[in-house]
């Protein structure tokens, strides 16, 4: 039985419009019970249709989209995105990043201290002798 033609399984339609990159990861997220059509989890067989409303969580993002346009090959980015409207939340800015403070005419930092200073910025040694 051929579905119609104004529907396409999920987790084509997911990998379609580029909300994730290979299909097994939408296959997967659908498995594992991250995709939402409508409110209800679904199968990546299952069909989808203009209209629909699907959520899912990726790498710890939500994503709400509203499909505008049925899919079955994937696409480049800018038809993409004219298949679905967003009303994904924000993504979360990164809090600023720490600040070392040294007191006036401390000197030199030691290297422990420079190896600290180093951990707060999640920086590699620089190579060399130590």
């Amino acid at each position: 039985m051929t579905p119609p033609e104004d529907s396409v399984r999920a987790d084509t339609w997911i990998w379609c419009v580029r909300l994730v990159k290979t299909r097994s990861q939408a296959t997967e997220a659908c498995r594992a019970g991250h995709v939402r059509l409508n409110g209800e989890r679904i199968k990546p067989a299952h069909l989808v249709r203009a209209g629909d409303e699907i959520r899912f969580r990726l790498a710890g993002r939500e994503r709400i989209v509203i499909i505008t346009k049925v899919l079955r090959k994937r696409v480049g980015a800018p038809v993409a995105a004219e298949c679905f409207v967003d009303h994904s939340p924000p993504v979360p800015r990164d809090p600023t990043p720490a600040v070392a403070v040294r007191d006036r005419g401390a000197g030199r930092p030691t290297k422990r201290d420079r190896r600290v200073l180093e951990r707060l910025r999640d920086q590699p040694r620089p190579p060399g002798p130590l």
